[in-house]
């Protein structure tokens, strides 16, 4: 809701605007048509009121900028239209009209209606509860609900109060809250906010506090009083307009002491600054136009102008920098269990569970092992997991109090260390009744993020802080990878708004974000982006950009943008006052009349406006990939979901290696085919077909160069194992072949682990995952 000052107030110049401009161009036709047809008379009457037309427009916006202690262009047009009617210059007032008819259009045009309410705050929460009454359930409004009451709340509906779990524990969808990506277990007498959503079994809900004392409602006061505390927006005209206003106004002075009113009156009309009134707005526009066909949806010139000038970015984590989505990275077993089978009964099993996670393990397994069997005889537990028959297998998945894992097995230690060092969620799974593994899923990051974030300090943000409500392990985690220069964790939407305010005092800000908890804080920053193709429609809603796509880069592709677009915007509005200052000079020498003075300011707002539009042409940095390409790019992230699972494999591997010669060498032999039949092959497609498209794509001199030298490092560390293999003896392999053994798996995981991530990064996020999936 930062409110657009320099215009007439918003609805007003929205339906004045398109008017004005029919009234104005109608006026200066039919005057011209008349004038053709003999008519003088009446085509001075229709010049002389499309000319008060426009004063009297130009009057109210002159009012209403002096009321705001501003002064702007209009003043200069107001003088003009004035001077020109007073000296019975008609056909140069009604040209003068029209010009200021024109830019008043494009600017409420580039600006739109930036008042924006909050609905999706209030559209999300129930209006409705269920409350318990004695032995029986009603329906009652949200605002009946007291401290005390006793809810049912079903699946998938959001939490309506603050309150207390009674019963069993229950599973929430805190993601848009809070930050956290992964679902999260409260136990019985556990606290929840209200705005999260239930995503296990329905449970019951001890409210304590009312429906207006509750965190949801407080989110959407907070979203309200930042939007109000927005400073407004100063047109960039307007600040030209100040030095030009005074030295018009001298000039105009001494042409009438030298040579009378109609000298003045022609000097004020090829200073009506319309390269002002009209280029800045153009640009403005085509910068919109520019950014929405990049799935930028930018509210206004003014977000563009602001965005230009940001030189701090503060960014959420969960949905922003991460995708928002789980994803199984690694599978932790009993020593005499084998992980794919162990996937594949699990996988199976999930295909009938509700739980978030469930989507991601199921994803997974049908990745790795191939089509899943039904599973049987299902139960699933509110607070515990889900039980069925797989096969011949009972398969239980659940929390592990629920399975009753014991935490001083080997396993389950290195599964938890794992967890907790990776930000990662552990659940996990028994086999007739005796839990025999682990599955891990985090919330990954976006291939693009690092890449977007250095370009980002290339177009003049000198400062990224991450904000979110995210552990501080998880939020470290992606920090280091991604170059930030300040985490702050665990914080919600009172503490984001503080520390936007901290930062505002040194920089202008950008805050980038897509949860309930982002709202406030978009509203808040100089500029608010949302990432609006997942996140929540209040954040949306609050902000002031909008990325559709579900692309980090183009976040950066918009700050590239704003900037080039202010920088065309200035150059077009020098320019055209350039012009105009030279033109001024040969009307006060009389060089010019009015007419021919008005019909010269229209070429000089030609070349401006032609220079304005040069936004629209495409950013030579910007890359074009054929379609034919693209398939090379969807062929390449698909291999690279399959190396994954081998990467995980080759880590296991690795930790399960025992020692002496009786140390069976049997996975070993099993992966080093996998990396000889699978991997192998996949770097050397690579190096053959993916990276001369690449290296075309970015220019230069060998831009793949260094990630070759990777595959060749790659190729020798499997050559080497194969090599370890053949030497190993009869009697089996001595401990310095089982070292190196050992050493070289867990170089090869490192080095494909790191290759992998840098390609994803660095090549294959530059094709758009929806381009590449189709």
């Amino acid at each position: 809701m930062k409110a657009r000052i320099g215009a007439i107030p918003g609805r007003l110049a929205t339906f004045v605007a398109p008017g004005l401009l029919v009234c104005t161009m109608a006026g200066l036709a039919s005057g011209a048509l008349l004038h053709l047809l003999g008519r003088a008379a009446p085509g001075d009457r229709a010049w002389v009121v499309a000319g008060s037309l426009g004063a009297l427009f130009s009057t109210a916006r002159t009012v209403f900028t002096l009321l705001h202690r501003r002064l702007g262009v209009d003043v200069i047009a107001l003088a003009a239209l004035l001077g020109a009617l007073a000296v019975g210059e008609r056909l140069a007032a009604a040209v003068i009209a029209v010009m200021v008819a024109t830019g008043s259009q494009l600017e409420s045009w580039a600006a739109g209606r930036s008042e924006r309410e909050l609905r999706a705050l209030l559209d999300r929460a129930p209006r409705r509860v269920r409350r318990h009454r004695g032995n029986a359930l009603e329906t009652v409004e949200l605002a009946e609900v007291l401290r005390g009451d006793l809810l049912l709340v079903v699946p998938g509906e959001v939490v309506p109060v603050d309150g207390v779990v009674e019963g069993p524990s229950a599973l929430f969808d805190e993601s848009a809250l809070t930050g956290e990506a992964l679902p999260v277990e409260r136990a019985e007498g556990t606290a929840v906010l209200s705005g999260v959503v239930n995503v296990g079994g329905p449970f019951d809900l001890r409210a304590t506090a009312s429906a207006a004392e509750s965190t949801y409602a407080g989110i959407t006061r907070l979203a309200t009083e930042a939007a109000s505390r927005q400073a407004p927006f100063v047109r960039l005209a307007d600040r030209y307009a100040v030095w030009f206003l005074g030295f018009t106004a001298a000039l105009a002075g001494a042409a009438w002491g030298l040579a009378g009113p109609s000298r003045a009156v022609a000097v004020l009309v090829v200073a009506t600054p319309c390269p002002l009134i009209l280029a800045a707005p153009i640009a403005f526009v085509s910068g919109l136009s520019r950014a929405a066909s990049r799935g930028i949806i930018v509210k206004g010139g003014g977000v563009l102008e602001r965005l230009a000038r940001c030189r701090t970015l503060m960014v959420d984590k969960t949905g922003t920098l991460t995708t928002g989505r789980p994803r199984l990275c690694a599978i932790r077993t009993a020593a005499d269990h084998d992980p794919d089978a162990l996937l594949g009964l699990a996988a199976a099993l999930d295909q009938a569970s509700s739980h978030p996670l469930a989507e991601a393990l199921v994803v997974a397994g049908r990745a790795r092992v191939g089509p899943l069997s039904l599973p049987d005889q299902v139960e699933e537990v509110a607070g515990g997991g889900i039980r069925g028959l797989v096969g011949e297998r009972r398969v239980a998945l659940g929390n592990p109090r629920w399975l009753a894992v014991e935490p001083t097995a080997d396993w389950v230690r290195a599964a938890r260390r794992e967890a907790t060092s990776d930000g990662a969620s552990a659940v996990f799974v028994a086999l007739d009744e005796r839990p025999v593994g682990a599955f891990l899923f985090e919330d990954e990051m976006r291939p693009d993020a690092a890449r977007t974030l250095r370009r980002l300090r290339q177009e003049g943000i000198t400062r990224i802080v991450m904000v979110t409500g995210d552990r501080q392990e998880a939020a470290d985690r992606v920090a280091a990878m991604t170059g930030l220069d300040d985490v702050i964790a665990n914080c919600g939407p009172a503490e984001k708004l503080a520390a936007i305010e901290s930062e505002k005092r040194n920089a202008p800000t950008v805050m980038v974000g897509d949860g309930i908890n982002d709202a406030p804080a978009l509203a808040l920053a100089d500029v608010g982006v949302a990432m609006g193709a997942r996140g929540a429609t209040a954040s949306s809603e609050a902000a002031d950009i909008v990325v559709t796509a579900d692309r980090l880069d183009r976040l950066a592709e918009a700050k590239s943008l704003a900037t080039r677009t202010r920088r065309i915007a200035v150059q077009s509005v020098l320019l055209g006052m350039t012009m105009s200052l030279i033109a001024m000079g040969w009307a006060a020498a009389g060089l010019l009349t009015a007419v021919w003075g008005a019909l010269l300011q229209e070429a000089i707002d030609v070349v401006a406006i032609g220079n304005s539009l040069r936004v629209l042409r495409v950013d030579r940095r910007e890359l074009k990939i054929a379609e034919a390409d693209v398939a090379l790019f969807g062929r390449f992230q698909k291999e690279h979901s399959r190396i994954r699972a081998d990467l995980d494999r080759l880590r296991q591997v690795a930790d399960g290696l025992g020692s002496g010669p009786r140390a069976d060498l049997t996975e070993v032999r099993e992966v080093y085919r996998l990396l000889v039949e699978e991997v192998a092959p996949h770097e050397r497609a690579e190096e053959r077909e993916f990276y001369p498209t690449v290296g075309r794509l970015l220019g230069g001199y060998d831009p793949t160069g260094t990630m070759s030298r990777a595959h060749a490092e790659i190729a020798e560390r499997i050559r080497h194992l194969g090599r370890l293999l053949d030497d190993v003896g009869p009697a089996g392999p001595d401990a310095k072949e089982l070292t190196e053994m050992r050493s070289t798996l867990y170089g090869l995981h490192a080095i494909l682990s790191l290759h992998t991530a840098q390609e994803e990064e660095g090549y294959l996020s530059l094709a758009d995952p929806g381009e590449v999936t189709a």
